[in-house]
């Protein structure tokens, strides 16, 4: 699959053209933000830790019924994606209290809640992802009716099943972010599964496994993605 020009660059990904119209070419880098860009800098071999984790979440996510954008894993930065009409809507699945949840709640981060929260965001960089519900999604035509309630039910499914890989590694399922996109008529997942949108804990020590690491300066940054990706990846050569 030939790359062709550069069509999008984000904080974490490049996304490329290929000789086929409805595939893409997605690259990985090393760098790393935090508080709207305010914070930035480089996580050494983050791309690579990340296309393999990604990689693998979305293979044992298909295995399982999930429609993604994954195409294959084509080198250790590439992965060949679908391309997709990205929906502006960014869910954030909530296991635990942590982060902005804990700071609109008054709670202390590791607070249990009683069920998973699901909450709405309207994807914007320049308005900083604003909360939205879904009389909001609704008014400005964010995405249809049945294109949430689909995203919402697809949010469940992808929770469950990566609640329980995480669990077999020995890790704690926080949050984390989910985007969609419409590709020939269905509703897929997309963008990726990575420590940079979620948050990851060790079970036992509650120690973070993920870019809090880097927002947080706690340091061993590295290491955490690292040890992510080697549980993750070993288990599955194991099973």
């Amino acid at each position: 699959m030939k790359k062709l020009d550069k069509i999008y660059e984000g904080k974490a990904k490049i996304m490329y053209l290929t000789t086929d119209p409805n595939l893409l070419i997605q690259y990985f880098k090393d760098d790393a933000t935090a508080f709207d860009g305010q914070k930035k800098g480089q996580i050494v071999n983050k791309g690579i830790l990340n296309n393999q984790i990604s990689s693998h979440l979305f293979e044992r996510l298909e295995a399982q019924g999930i429609s993604t954008h994954f195409v294959s894993r084509l080198s250790d930065r590439e992965m060949l994606v679908k391309k997709l009409d990205i929906i502006p809507v960014e869910l954030i699945v909530r296991n635990v209290v942590a982060g902005s949840l804990a700071k609109r709640m008054g709670l202390a981060e590791g607070t249990p809640l009683k069920e998973r929260v699901l909450e709405l965001y309207y994807k914007n960089d320049a308005l900083h992802d604003p909360m939205l519900n879904e009389y909001h999604i609704r008014t400005f035509g964010l995405a249809a009716d049945e294109e949430l309630a689909q995203m919402l039910e697809m949010a469940d499914r992808v929770n469950k099943i990566l609640k329980e890989i995480f669990a077999r590694v020995g890790i704690r399922l926080i949050d984390f972010k989910l985007e969609f996109g419409r590709h020939q008529g269905d509703i897929l997942l997309g963008d990726e599964i990575t420590p940079d949108g979620c948050r990851l804990w060790e079970v036992g020590t509650d120690e973070k496994m993920d870019k809090d690491r880097f927002r947080r300066d706690l340091g061993r940054v590295e290491e955490a993605y690292q040890e992510v990706a080697r549980r993750l990846l070993n288990r599955a050569e194991s099973d």
